[in-house]
């Protein structure tokens, strides 16, 4: 127990020299990087938006629902026969654990898929545990248990039609659904 405990705080130290580090990205004092999301709240003008990340575009109304923002990306890829989240897909996934931190009343469904390669036992293992890695990062960043439902569909559902590269690599993927905002 106490072993997990403390690989649990190594990885959130982690976490946060990192952040710390990507904030400090070369821009100037008072300068604004307008390719880094920020955590402070959506101008809005509808009661039922809530906040989320904002982009800085001026969209007024739910962060989910601005073309401009992370929270537009609703899938998330990886590689084959692997689990571990890529690091251009990180910032979406903290991202909408940011959202769903802040928004109680939000949750999602996290679907699992696979490509075609393997057996259908194999690949729903595999979707599931995409689906898990991408809802333990959100949980990492507040998102509550019962905001997150994990599916997998293996390679039941696949994005893309096809037996070459170019369509496995779009199969291998958790789509973020969400069921309330």
């Amino acid at each position: 127990m106490l072993l997990r405990v403390s690989k649990f705080a190594a990885i959130l130290l982690a976490m946060t020299a990192l952040a710390a580090c990507e904030s400090m990205s070369g821009s100037k004092e008072g300068e604004v990087d307008s390719s880094a999301a920020t955590t402070a709240p959506a101008t809005t003008t509808d009661s039922s938006s809530t906040t989320g990340v904002s982009t800085g575009s001026g969209f007024q109304g739910n962060p989910l629902d601005d073309p401009a923002s992370l929270l537009s990306n609703r899938a998330v890829y990886f590689d084959y026969n692997a689990s571990e989240i890529l690091g251009p897909d990180r910032p979406v996934i903290e991202a909408h654990g940011r959202y769903l931190a802040d928004n109680a009343s939000a949750s999602v469904t996290l679907e699992g898929h696979a490509d075609e390669r393997g057996s259908r036992e194999f690949n729903i293992a595999l979707g599931e545990q995409r689906a898990n890695a991408v809802r333990q990062l959100m949980a990492l960043l507040g998102a509550s248990a019962s905001q997150i439902k994990v599916v997998s569909y293996g390679e039941e559902r696949p994005a893309a039609d096809g037996h070459s590269e170019a369509a496995w690599r779009l199969n291998r993927r958790v789509e973020i659904i969400y069921t309330s905002r």
